[in-house]
Formats: structure tokens, sequence, C-alpha cells
């Protein structure tokens, strides 16, 4: 049997340079290598209680150690996370927090087109940053704004031609943009353009909202139909609002027999901070509204092309119970870290889930499992 390697070590080491200048990527230089024959080791006679210990490297192996190191340092410089995780924690905490932090999956979610069958999954508890106000929250992957409100497609439905069903979706969508994503109506301002949406035909409501707007009070609280906060005590962090949800058409029934019901089920996500100058904690206020509008057929006494709300309950977390000034004011983490922990019964609430209708939600002032 021939002795001689198959490859000399000139040869070799050609070839990996030959590799290195063509700018090979690690994985086909694995390729290459495995293509290689290995060398043969010469024969030696066997003597007893002898053996051989190779304290220098051939240069073939350098060159396999070359590659690989040079591949896990590329490798823990875009993930260093590998190597940290690997890292007792008495070390880690003296690394930078991107070091150690572990990247969220960033991959917008389809549109929801059914109810979900559970509450998202828990994510990083990391706290938001005024960088990364989602942070930590299963909105980040939800779509920012006005392109949650995905709109199904129209169809005729009761008494409504597909081509008004269309226009009724867009209609709705246009109220849920006016009264939860107007930044200016979000900062405090007179929701006019949400206003002259509803039927002017119904007085006493718009009377109502009127009221409650000028004057607030639990009874008649303008937050029902209207995400405000007070921008004397916040603001918005950037210009993004998360939305998650769905639209529907159906025929009416009960009372709304003869009306066509959209159905909107959304969830707005609101990352805030403090309007002092130079706050930096981020609070998220999660609100979910259900809005149904009805749609009424000719010798109804309603304003063609104006909506009429059939019924519109909502449920916000990390907002005050206590408030009754028409904004909602959501409470930071320095704030429960200073006050006393509140003595509140009943069961704690997942703002997230939008596995159930919020008719199956407990009523009243109670606590939430995250924000």
């Amino acid at each position: 049997m021939d002795d001689k390697p198959s490859v000399s070590d000139e040869e070799w080491a050609a070839f990996v340079a030959a590799a290195r200048e063509q700018g090979l990527g690690t994985e086909a230089q694995d390729r290459a290598l495995r293509r290689a024959k290995p060398p043969k080791p010469p024969k030696r006679p066997k003597r007893p209680g002898a053996f051989r210990t190779r304290t220098r490297p051939t240069p073939r192996l350098k060159a396999i150690l070359g590659i690989g190191l040079a591949a896990a340092l590329a490798l823990v410089a875009v993930r260093p996370q590998l190597f940290t995780a690997l890292l007792p924690e008495t070390v880690t905490a003296a690394l930078p927090s991107s070091w150690t932090d572990h990247p969220e999956d960033t991959t917008p979610l389809p549109a929801e087109t059914t109810r979900p069958t559970a509450a998202p999954s828990p994510v990083d508890p990391d706290r938001p940053t005024l960088a990364e106000p989602f942070r930590g929250s299963p909105a980040l992957r939800w779509a920012d704004g006005a392109a949650g409100i995905e709109l199904p497609p129209a169809k005729a439905t009761g008494w409504m031609s597909k081509e008004r069903v269309e226009a009724a979706l867009k209609q709705s969508k246009e109220f849920l943009v006016a009264t939860n994503l107007d930044p200016a109506v979000l900062a405090g301002a007179r929701p006019d353009a949400a206003l002259k949406l509803l039927d002017p035909k119904h007085r006493d409501f718009h009377r109502e909202l009127e009221r409650g707007l000028v004057a607030p009070t639990e009874e008649n609280d303008p937050l029902r139909l209207f995400s405000r906060f007070a921008p004397s005590e916040v603001r918005l962090v950037g210009t993004v609002v998360k939305t998650r949800g769905r639209m529907s058409v159906e025929k009416g029934t009960g009372d709304a027999a003869d009306a066509v019901l959209v159905r909107a089920d959304y969830t707005f996500v609101y990352p805030l901070v403090r309007s002092t100058p130079g706050a930096d904690e981020v609070a998220r206020t999660v609100l979910r509204r259900e809005l149904v509008f009805a749609f009424y057929p000719a010798g109804y006494d309603v304003t063609r092309g104006r909506l009429v709300l059939h019924a519109f309950p909502y449920n916000v977390g990390n907002s005050s119970c206590g408030a009754t000034d028409g904004f909602f004011h959501p409470s930071f983490p320095a704030d429960r870290r200073s006050a006393p922990r509140p003595t509140v019964t009943g069961e704690a609430v997942d703002p997230y889930d939008r596995s159930r209708p919020l008719d199956d939600f407990p009523h009243g002032c109670g606590t939430v499992t995250r924000s």
C-alpha cells in the first residue's frame, strides 16, 4: 500500500490561499474541505509502551483551525448572545445590554380574520424604551396605525349592494381612525372629523357627546368613543400606535333586524412618556373597542352617508379608574414602585387577549397582567 500522502503540505496551503483570494465563504470552504481526500499517515513500527504526542499542529491543521476560528469570531460578532448565554450572570451583568439582550421576533403578523383561540404568548418582559417603545409587547409584531385596520372583501348583504357594503366598511374605518389614531385627538383636541361622520338626526346623542367633551362625568365620559390623553401629563412616544383587529358585515337581528351591521373589534396600543422635559420612562396603554355600526334601508329616519352607532363597549388597560376628566391616565413603573399596592379583587385581565368578546371580561375596575 502506498503510504505517501495524497496531498502535500505545500499543495494544501496553496489550495487554502487560493480559496481565500477568491473570497469563498465559510460554507464554500467547508464543502471544499469535505471533498479533499485527507492524507494517510505513514506507517510506523509498533513498539510496546511507546506513544507519540504532537506538540504543534501541521500546516493543514492550522489552516482548518484558522478557518473555523474566523467563522466562530464572525458569528460571535453578529450574535454575541450565543456566547454570552454560556457565561454566568456575574459576568454578563458587566457587559453591554446589546450583548446580552435576546432579539425579539419583529416579523409582522398576518391580518386577523377570525377570533383568536387564545391570548398572545408571553414575550421577553424587558422594559420599553424611547427607541423601542413596543419592546416586550405582543404589539411589536402588530401593524402600524391605520394599516392595522384591514377591510374584508365586500359582498352584497341584506338590503345593501356590494358597492354600498364597501362604502360602509371604508366609512367605519374612517371613524376608527378619527377616534383612536388622529394625533390631535389623542393629544386632547376636539374630535370634529369623527363627529361629522355621525348621523346629525340623532340629536340627543350628539348633544350628549358635546356635553361630555365640555364637562365629562362618570356617566357621560367622552372616552366611550374617543381616545384622549392629557397633553400636560403625557405624550406619545414617536408617531406609531400599534393596531390589531378585524371587521365583519352581517344582517341585523332584534331591534336592528332590518339593518346591515358592520362589526369592528380592534385593539390599540399607545406608548407614552411623561410630558416633563427629559422624561424617558415609557408606559403603554392598551385599549380595545367593539363598535357596531347600523346601516338602515330607505324608510328609516336616518341620513344616508352618515353613521349610526348601535353599540360601542370598550376596555382599557393601564389607565386610572377614578379619573372622570375625559382623559386616559396611564401609570408608570416608578408610580407603582413608590405607591402602596392597591387592594383589588376579581380576575386579573390580559389586555392583549382577543380570544373572547368584551362581554366575557369582568366589568369594573381591576388589574392587568401586562401592558
